[in-house]
């Protein structure tokens, strides 16, 4: 394998893969459970805070384009199109290839977004969280009810045998996950990436700022990880936290699929674990980003593990794929190496689970410039 750790034990990585490789092994295949969470945050509309979508009125539709690329592909006929980036697709491109190869079945899952996706999926009707800046972003009833039904969930799961893989479509959602580790005690100004070629890194720092100070909440200060999530969250992070606590109770290897949202995630489960119990997260939870992320040289996702370490006395495990798009003739994937898209819809956890099944990363690339060709035709 090509993977590269970024963080966490080297025992305990080798443990957690060849757990993940074990379902491969079994007969029938114990493949991975795909839980794609969809979310809103009005954060998004914010000028300038994101290209998941050229324009604020786009990134409307960036959740129900990027699950319909997902389930449909690129060949099929989509209802909503994938709203316009500065360059490059979608990085629900490369979690279609991936999961149609593997033979994965996704559930999708409506969390709260502006416009619902035109495929099969579950809708908890809900509308998107408010902006961060208001420092009221979610009802706190809202809040407890996505946690518990996320540890509902991952318990259900976890008595299936199979692992778990989270992935999210959040625009706006590294701004919240910025606000959710500040207000954890997590120092990650500046080291949060973002679908920008250059992370919006004093806007961001700007709507965090404010966010907090109007829910009475000071960086790092004494607050719930409920309250915070409520004050300048998403529910995608409330529900993947729950999921994560859930599915690690039950010694269930769980796969945060992204970048710094997913650490965000990690930091809210531990935050709301006893201390006595958080050795089971560390021991079933990774995070799978992309080498994209990982190689940022305007964020620095090793170096927010690495405090995150220090905040609660263990490196978190996690993964970058060694996925890259040198040698592809689509222009498209070319703006990856450019810097134009990085990470999302689980990208860079589904590129690992690829590599654990025994493919090369060259194959994964090959396979993603046929289907862009075929998402031009």
């Amino acid at each position: 394998m090509s993977l590269r750790r970024l963080s966490g034990d080297p025992a305990q990585a080798d443990r957690w893969c060849a757990r993940l490789q074990e379902g491969w092994a079994a007969s029938p295949p114990r493949l991975p459970r795909l839980l794609l969470l969809l979310a809103g945050t009005d954060t998004a509309a914010v000028p300038g805070i994101s290209a998941a979508g050229a324009t604020p009125a786009a990134r409307q539709r960036t959740a129900a384009a990027d699950a319909e690329l997902l389930l449909l592909g690129p060949s099929q006929p989509r209802p909503h199109a994938l709203p316009p980036l500065p360059a490059g697709v979608s990085p629900a491109l490369i979690a279609h290839v991936v999961v149609q190869a593997l033979g994965l079945e996704p559930l999708v899952i409506d969390l709260g977004v502006p416009l619902a996706p035109a495929v099969p999926h579950l809708s908890l009707g809900q509308a998107p969280a408010r902006c961060l800046s208001g420092g009221a972003a979610m009802e706190p009833e809202r809040v407890q009810r996505l946690l518990r039904l996320g540890r509902r969930w991952g318990e259900r799961l976890a008595a299936e045998g199979a692992p778990l893989l989270v992935a999210e479509c959040v625009p706006g959602g590294t701004t919240t996950a910025q606000a959710v580790l500040q207000g954890l005690g997590v120092e990650a100004a500046g080291l949060v990436s973002g679908s920008l070629r250059q992370p919006a890194h004093a806007l961001k720092r700007q709507l965090v700022e404010r966010g907090l100070a109007a829910a009475g909440l000071g960086a790092g200060e004494a607050a719930s990880p409920e309250a915070l999530l409520a004050a300048v969250g998403d529910p995608m992070q409330a529900l993947a936290a729950g999921l994560l606590q859930g599915a690690a109770q039950a010694e269930l290897p769980l796969l945060l699929a992204g970048g710094s949202q997913m650490a965000a995630v990690l930091a809210v489960a531990l935050a709301l674990t006893p201390s006595e119990r958080r050795p089971q997260l560390w021991a079933h939870a990774a995070i799978g980003t992309t080498a994209w992320v990982a190689g940022e040289t305007s964020s620095d996702l090793g170096l927010l593990l690495e405090r995150m370490g220090q905040r609660w006395g263990q490196s978190p495990l996690a993964f970058a794929s060694a996925l890259r798009f040198e040698g592809c003739a689509a222009p498209e994937l070319l703006a990856y190496e450019q810097g134009y898209v990085k990470e999302g819809v689980g990208a860079g956890g589904l590129a690992l689970l690829w590599e654990l099944s025994g493919r090369s990363p060259l194959e994964l690339a090959q396979a993603c410039d046929r289907a862009c060709a075929g998402l031009r035709s």
